[in-house]
């Protein structure tokens, strides 16, 4: 029986029936009807918002399709409409107060279907370092906070989305800076449509959805960032502002990635972070220590990202290692990065000349390093030879066609 529902509810109902469905659908189940029949882009959020319909995380009851009619309650899920926030008045006694309902911004402001935020899955991408270990602790059913630490472009954050992608979990991706606070994170209100309405920020729907919460280049945040200490732990958040508590759905996890381990950088690179409050890192359960790619890996990477020519991919890997040993014994103060090395497979795929793409991506250091760097590259590949060849930035960015 469909009664409580509207004719393109009905609509969907009567696809997932003839697809075969039976009454209780995964999320990628529903997804599947919805791209063959195109009745909606996603699964509706009336069947993925109505917790009478949830089962488990990412199963859902519809009963409808076997003839059982839900209860009018469950049968259509309303958006939250905008909710002016004034300030109830005071009265002696009084013990109740009406909280503002709060915008997921997920949505759209108008309505219609919830966005998802599964990350999308990256075909290039090669599972090596702490994949599996990340991966095993995100699809636990236990809560945890993880801190992963490494040098800039090794594939830390990749990393974490693609997880969330092999799992088909929602990632709440936090980019970090010192300016980051309380209302960033946890909600706050806003003016929507000339009312002043709250909203929740990106921690508190997450912890609501059940989703990932991934906090990036955490270590360059300020000390406004332990409002989240209980967050961390697992127990969630007082919205002081509204008078609410939120309790994490079941899933919810907490990953952050930084280029230090909070104690600030000596070498000047990573300009803007500091050394963090011990009581917030304390809170992070386990720490994973990501480094540079093997040079196995890192063929693999360069391979499928592009690269077909395997003695240039053997040339670049070796010289990447070749300086990152330097770097470590700190007779060099730059290193290149893995995302560094694609974004030389790019730039010779566009132009077929190594030379150039070499330059072009050696340019945003200064002159001494980019010397220092191709000369290297000299001894690795004889096919090539930058001894006596002035490049500069100037040079370059001339050659530059963008």
């Amino acid at each position: 029986m469909t009664n409580n529902l509207k004719p393109r509810q009905i609509e969907f109902i009567e696809a997932l029936s003839d697809a075969g469905c039976r009454s209780e659908l995964t999320f990628a189940e529903m997804q599947e009807v919805c791209d063959s029949s195109g009745i909606y882009k996603m699964p509706p959020s009336w069947i993925t918002h109505d917790t009478d319909r949830k089962v488990r995380r990412g199963v859902y009851a519809i009963p409808e399709i076997d003839g059982v009619a839900v209860s009018p309650k469950s049968a259509v899920a309303p958006v939250p409409a905008p909710v002016v926030a004034t300030a109830p008045p005071v009265v002696a006694g009084a013990v109740e107060q009406t909280v503002p309902a709060a915008i997921d911004m997920t949505m759209g402001m108008t309505g219609g279907e919830r966005q998802t935020l599964v990350p999308a899955k990256f075909s290039g991408y090669v599972k090596w370092g702490h994949y599996n270990d990340i991966k095993t602790w995100l699809k636990s059913d236990r809560y945890t906070s993880l801190f992963i630490t490494g040098l800039s472009g090794n594939g830390k954050t990749l990393m974490v989305e693609q997880v969330c992608a092999d799992l088909k979990l929602e990632c709440f991706r936090v980019n970090l800076t010192c300016q980051t606070d309380e209302d960033d994170l946890l909600g706050g209100f806003r003016l929507i449509n000339g009312s002043t309405v709250w909203m929740d920020g990106p921690v508190t729907l997450a912890m609501k959805s059940g989703a990932i919460l991934l906090l990036d280049e955490i270590d360059l945040a300020s000390d406004k960032v332990m409002c989240l200490q209980s967050v961390l732990e697992g127990k969630g958040v007082y919205l002081k502002k509204i008078g609410q508590w939120v309790t994490p759905a079941n899933g919810f996890k907490v990953v952050g990635t930084a280029n230090t381990k909070g104690r600030g950088d000596d070498t000047g690179k990573f300009r803007g972070t500091g050394i963090m409050n011990e009581a917030f890192l304390e809170r992070f359960k386990y720490t994973y220590e990501q480094p540079y790619a093997t040079r196995a890996t890192e063929r693999k990477i360069l391979t499928k990202a592009g690269l077909a020519d395997s003695d240039f991919c053997d040339c670049l890997t070796k010289w990447s290692e070749i300086i990152r040993k330097t770097y470590l014994e700190g007779a060099i103060d730059d290193v290149v990065s893995t995302r560094r090395l694609v974004n030389i497979v790019e730039a010779f795929e566009v132009f077929d000349d190594k030379k150039k793409a070499l330059k072009l991506c050696l340019a945003r250091f200064d002159e001494d390093t980019q010397d220092t760097f191709l000369n290297l590259y000299d001894k690795v590949d004889a096919d090539t030879d930058f001894n006596g060849e002035e490049t500069t930035v100037e040079q370059v960015g001339n050659e530059c066609p963008f």
